[in-house]
């Protein structure tokens, strides 16, 4: 995009008296591309819709519209960058055949891993936080943005069709299958479990780089990426900060000898978490978080090695069996979370004081 483009989308918005603008490309996003734009001490950011991966746009629309109308973001410790709306109301504008939104740049500093195990609480109790505060919202008038996001019971009979066709698989290939296909029991475990638990409205995506932390690390200053936030369950979100936060190894690693749960980083997301929203949620609830790491972790084991069956066709890759050792980094960081159960109930009884047979 050049500047006379970047004008006649910021036309569309109610900007004037600002004065002249600079932009700039900003981030190193795979998902949309985005700029940063500055009206002197004001600044925004523009970023294009990817909607080959966000298939129903104005339903990411109508949800974050929802929010910023029917919630009080004073209420929040945090800023909650909603888009901006536009001359018509909308917080999406199209242009030249592609969508785009505004928003207002927080100030602040990303991460991509945790420098400090307090991070890990103030992030956790961030994400706790949202949830708690979205409670008063009628579900009923969120929508899924992407179907059946987070259902390992569907993820999961995926691959096992895709399996049926798979052929000449090397041993590698058939041992990461098999451990997946050994995990019958989990995907039973977690369907009894949401049939005892409540829908909440969840961000569904809680990487720490969806956080915008303070200058100084000190606390977060705002939760992005809030394209995914719909109906879910909180272990949705405490079982993704447990397998991308209190790993010893990232997704993409082949540190095959390293990888495991850090359990001292658990128990930091478990005290962040019980901060932001013990008191609120029920006691199923609760419990249910202790299974959210071993579900969420296989979840995306299941869909990295179901893509890579698939040949690569969902998520990208720096070369052809990326997707298998993601699968590969996920089978064991899964083996670690079900190795140390005891530890993790453990924990979990310290921080809750619920006990686990009750």
């Amino acid at each position: 995009m050049d500047r006379r483009d970047i004008e006649a989308l910021l036309e569309q918005f109610q900007l004037e008296g600002l004065g002249a603008f600079k932009f700039f490309k900003f981030g190193a996003g795979l998902i949309h591309q985005t700029f940063l734009i500055e009206f002197g001490a004001r600044k925004f950011i523009l970023q294009d819709f990817n909607s080959n991966v966000f298939k129903y746009p104005n339903r990411i629309d109508d949800n974050l519209t929802l929010l910023s109308q029917s919630g009080d973001l004073t209420q929040l410790p945090f800023q909650l960058p909603l888009p901006i709306l536009n001359r018509k109301g909308s917080g999406i504008v199209a242009f030249q055949g592609r969508l785009y939104r505004l928003f207002d740049f927080v100030e602040g500093k990303t991460l991509q891993q945790i420098s400090d195990p307090n991070q890990a609480i103030k992030a956790a109790e961030a994400y706790a936080l949202f949830s708690r505060w979205a409670d008063s919202f009628s579900l009923v008038e969120f929508v899924e943005t992407i179907s059946n996001f987070h259902r390992l019971d569907l993820r999961f009979d995926r691959l096992e069709e895709v399996a049926k066709a798979a052929q000449n698989l090397s041993a590698e290939e058939s041992l990461i299958l098999d451990f997946y296909l050994a995990q019958k029991q989990l995907v039973e475990s977690y369907l009894k479990i949401i049939q005892e638990i409540s829908l909440r409205i969840t961000h569904n995506d809680t990487k720490i780089n969806n956080l915008i932390f303070s200058s100084d690390l000190s606390k977060v200053a705002a939760v992005i990426d809030l394209d995914t936030i719909m109906p879910g369950y909180l272990l949705y979100d405490f079982g993704d900060l447990v397998r991308t936060v209190a790993s010893a190894e990232e997704e993409i690693s082949q540190s095959w000898e390293n990888q495991k749960v850090l359990l001292p980083i658990f128990e930091n997301l478990l005290v962040g978490y019980w901060t932001g929203a013990g008191d609120w949620m029920s006691q199923e609830e609760a419990k249910s978080l202790l299974i959210g790491g071993e579900v969420m972790t296989c979840l995306m084991g299941v869909r990295f090695f179901t893509d890579h069956l698939e040949g690569n066709s969902y998520y990208q890759v720096a070369y052809r069996e990326q997707n298998l050792h993601r699968a590969k980094n996920q089978m064991i960081l899964l083996q670690s979370l079900q190795t140390h159960r005891a530890d993790l109930e453990r924990i979990f009884s310290k921080i809750t004081r619920i006990s686990i047979e009750s």
